[in-house]
Formats: C-alpha cells, structure tokens, sequence
C-alpha cells in the first residue's frame, strides 16, 4: 500500500516537472511574426513650398491735402464707395497774419488807385463830350481805369486766397477741397473734424485725409526662403488660404520675384507678388493674412507609395515585396518626385504587389 503510494505521488510530480517544462517552454519560443502589408496607388505628387503674407489692393492711394489748415468737414467713412473726384473733405485755412495783413493792404492800395482812375475818367469824358478832347486822348483813360478795376479784382481774389483758399473765379476748383483721385472703396479716413492737418510738398509727405483704394483687383505680397526662391518663375500658380475664410481657397498667379534678399531672423528672404483671381462679386478684405502654396512641379496619375516605405543603401531606394504569406523579398526601384509624404514609383513596382510596412504584435491564444 504504501509503495504504490509512494509511485502515485512520483508519477503526480512527474506529470507537474513535465508540465513546468512544458509550459516554460512555450512561453520562451519565438513569438510568431505576422506583416502588414500595402501597395502602391495611383494618386497626383504635387511638390510645393509655402509663402507667408498678407493680401492687398494692387491700387492703394493716400489722400492729402494740398493746403495746411483745420479739418472742418468730413463727407465720407470708412467702407464708402467713391468715384474719382468725390468729396472727401473740406479744410480751412489758418491764414499768414503777416501774408493777411500785406493782401488787405494791396487791396486798399488798389481801391485808392480805382477811385483816382475813376474821377479822372469821368472829368475827361465831360471834355470828351463838350467836343474839347479828342477820342484818342479819352481812350488812354479808359484804359487806366479798366486797369485800375482789374488790380482790384486781383487784390480782392489774392485776399480771398489767403482767407479761405478760394478765389471767386475758380468757383468749385478749390484745394480746400479735398477730392479722391480714383474709383475705390475708402479704407481707412485717419483724421477727425478739427484735427489739424499739413499739406503735401517737396519737404513734407503731408497729413494723409484717407486711404482709397480698387477693391476690385488684389494681390498677395508674401516673402520666400532663398533656399526655394531659385525654383519660382513667373507665371506659376499659388493656391492661397486664408485665415479668416477657411472654407474657400483662392488661386493667384506670381507675377513679381523680388532681386533682393532681405534678412529677417537670420535667414535670407525674398519678397514676391501674385495676382489674385477673384470669382464675380467676390470681396476680400485688405490687409488679410494668407499662407500660399506654389506649386514648384506636379505629376498628374502616377503610380506612388508612402515614403516611409523606403528603404536605402547609399543612394539605391528599395522595398520589401511579399512574395508568399509573410515571406519578403528586397526588391530595388526607381523613384521620381516626392511631396514628403508619396513618392511617384518610375519603375520596379506594380500596383498589384504587397509592401511590407510594418510589424504587427503576436496573436496569443487562450
């Protein structure tokens, strides 16, 4: 009894060391490896570097003044559509009190000397008219008289310049006045009534009434590395996206390359210019920030794969074909044009063959 016991509690350890062995065993084999695997499609490589900047009107016109004075009415406000010579504002003048004082000066000196003319006049047309002068002598004061009004005229409207800046005679040409100089939309109208303002000449850009500017044709100014400025031409296109109109794309044809460089932050950059092509009534507000795709080259329906697929020794691209389940085989092919996520596939690919792409994690049974 007690020796089959005995072989009844060696067989149970037995059974437990093999079952030990066992297990340890399956729990230190090899896990099994399985691969996913892709292919190549037919897709378009599109290789393109980004510009930043902002959109503007082509035509952007600084109203100023050509007189200094004090603001004293304004006609329009911002987002006002005007045409060319519209009323922006009116200025009034400050006179010169020395320029004042010699012009009402000159006028009384020409009243004096138009009253002589006319006394003068009236005695010799008495004479004339008694038959004791002749119409020769008579006419020599007319003449002094009609010279005489003409210097008051004169004298009247140069005080009249100096007070308010307008002439009688010019009637609404006054340059109190100030007038757009084009069709546009105003923009921006940066002075009040009463501010004081200066006017435009050779030693002063002047006080800026308001911005006028066509709407109606934008552009996009924008600045590009120098590492890229060499591969633009002009005539290429830029799809641009703007920030404040995220649900629409807007395309633009470069027109300007900058020939200098200017440096910002350390790098080199170069500023460009693209015409910007609007849809019929379609607005877009100055001054927009916009990010511009430029289009360096493009492959139409190409056969591409993912560039992380690649693999590379030296200078040689090569992948891992599938040519029985999970068995893989190197296979060198020659590429073309990438967009830093596909690359176009020259040759060595169909798109009828699996790429290995990854490992995936064991399938454990329980």
């Amino acid at each position: 009894m007690r020796t089959a016991l005995k072989i009844l509690v060696g067989v149970i350890i037995l059974v437990v060391f093999g079952g030990t062995i066992v297990y340890l065993y399956k729990k230190s084999a090899a896990k099994p490896v399985k691969y996913e695997t892709t292919s190549a499609q037919v897709t378009n490589i599109v290789k393109k570097t980004v510009a930043t900047g902002k959109i503007v009107p082509r035509k952007e016109i600084e109203i100023k003044p050509q007189v200094s004075g004090i603001v004293a009415e304004l006609f329009v406000e911002p987002g006002e559509i005007v045409k060319r010579g519209a009323m922006i504002a009116k200025v009034r003048i400050i006179p010169n009190m020395i320029s004042l004082n010699e012009a009402e000066s000159r006028l009384n000196r020409a009243r004096l000397a138009y009253d002589d003319a006319q006394k003068n006049y009236t005695r010799q047309k008495s004479l004339f008219d008694n038959k004791v002068i002749a119409s020769a002598e008579l006419q020599n004061f007319d003449l002094a008289l009609k010279t005489a009004k003409e210097s008051v005229d004169a004298a009247e409207n140069n005080l009249q310049l100096i007070r308010e800046g307008i002439t009688k005679r010019a009637g609404e040409s006054s340059n109190t006045i100030i007038r757009s100089t084009i069709d546009g939309m105003v923009l921006t109208v940066p002075v009040e009534i009463g501010n004081s303002v200066i006017e435009s000449n050779t030693f002063n850009d002047g006080t800026t009434i308001a911005t006028v500017a066509d709407m109606g044709e934008m552009i996009f100014k924008g600045k590009v590395d120098e590492s890229e400025v060499g591969k633009l031409h002009q005539g290429m296109e830029l799809i641009m996206t703007v920030g404040a109109i995220d649900t629409e794309k807007f395309t633009a044809k470069l027109e300007h390359i900058s020939p200098k460089g200017v440096e910002e932050n350390g790098a080199i950059q170069f500023e460009i210019r693209a015409a910007v092509v609007l849809k019929e009534n379609q607005f877009i507000r100055a001054g927009y920030s916009a990010n511009a795709d430029i289009v360096l080259e493009k492959r139409d329906s190409v056969l591409a794969i993912q560039e992380s697929l690649l693999k590379f020794d030296e200078d040689t691209a090569w992948v891992e074909i599938e040519t029985s389940p999970d068995v893989f085989e190197k296979r060198i092919i020659k590429t073309g044009l990438s967009d830093g996520l596909n690359v176009e596939v020259l040759s060595g690919l169909s798109n009828k063959e699996k790429i290995k792409i990854q490992i995936a994690q064991e399938e454990e049974k329980k």
